[in-house]
């Protein structure tokens, strides 16, 4: 049984527009899913849109819509009508690097609309869906920043571990359904949102960047096999001495010192 045959015939990829998202609506693509593509900045939507279309001659259609929105998830119900939705990749995220008091709230409350509430909103819908006909694929994705406290990071962080744990308890939902749910927890990937933060070097364990496409890959082969998985044999080495070697105290003094020698924030 093939990849498409196994989940159905159309993906829905949120946050498509470039990076990670664009490396999902790639993939998928090539392995003949329609496509659904949601973002919020129009013209690099349109333009991934019409790469994918004129590369592979599956059907795409673009979505411009802003995730923190509170009807997000009925904007696009509206935009694709009836239109069944048999996988369902949520990428889209927003994160803020700096303290955590040097912003408004409303930074924060953002980065809960797009990285937690939308998605939610999306699972119960269409996730929903796929349980009613008995089929259906579901990827959040998550971060290994979200397994400890992560200092000038700390919203973002916070919003990863929710994905991570809401797919595990879905994946155990939803398995008997027919639904398979997973969250890739990824670290570092060279995504342009990632370069343009000009990150510099942390300590010699950091693990060197992913590319956006080996970290599908990865996700590809895990989905239906477990609830979760890290992307990357360095994040897999970095995550386990943070998890059963260093004290909890020492792993997230460890992240807010990364942050800090990566990005030079001060509290």
């Amino acid at each position: 049984m093939t990849f498409k045959e196994k989940y159905g015939k159309t993906a829905l990829v949120a946050g498509a527009s470039e990076g990670m998202g664009a490396a999902w609506a790639n993939t998928l693509a090539g392995r003949g899913f329609d496509l659904v593509l949601i973002a919020r900045r129009k013209e690099p939507l349109e333009a991934t849109a019409r790469q994918i279309t004129g590369q592979y001659g599956v059907k795409v259609l673009p979505v411009t819509c802003d995730l923190a929105d509170a009807d997000a998830t009925q904007q696009i119900i509206n935009a694709i009508g009836d239109m069944p939705v048999d996988f369902l990749v949520y990428n889209a995220a927003l994160s803020y690097i700096g303290p955590y008091l040097a912003t408004g709230l409303q930074t924060h409350t953002d980065i809960a609309k797009v990285n937690m509430l939308t998605p939610m909103a999306m699972l119960h819908y269409f996730g929903g869906k796929m349980a009613e006909r008995g089929k259906g694929g579901v990827v959040l994705m998550a971060s290994i920043a979200g397994f400890q406290g992560s200092g000038y990071l700390s919203t973002y962080a916070a919003t990863k571990a929710f994905n991570r744990v809401l797919a595990e308890g879905l994946w155990y939902e939803w398995r008997p359904k027919g639904v398979d749910v997973i969250a890739c927890c990824a670290g570092a990937t060279a995504t342009p949102n990632y370069i343009n933060t000009n990150p510099g070097k942390a300590s010699s364990l950091e693990p060197k960047p992913q590319l956006p496409e080996q970290v599908v890959e990865e996700c590809l082969q895990r989905i239906g096999t477990t609830p979760s998985f890290i992307s990357g044999t360095g994040n897999k080495l970095v995550t386990f001495l943070m998890q059963h070697i260093f004290s909890r105290k020492k792993a997230v003094e460890m992240m807010g010192d990364s942050m800090v020698k990566m990005y030079g924030v001060k509290g």
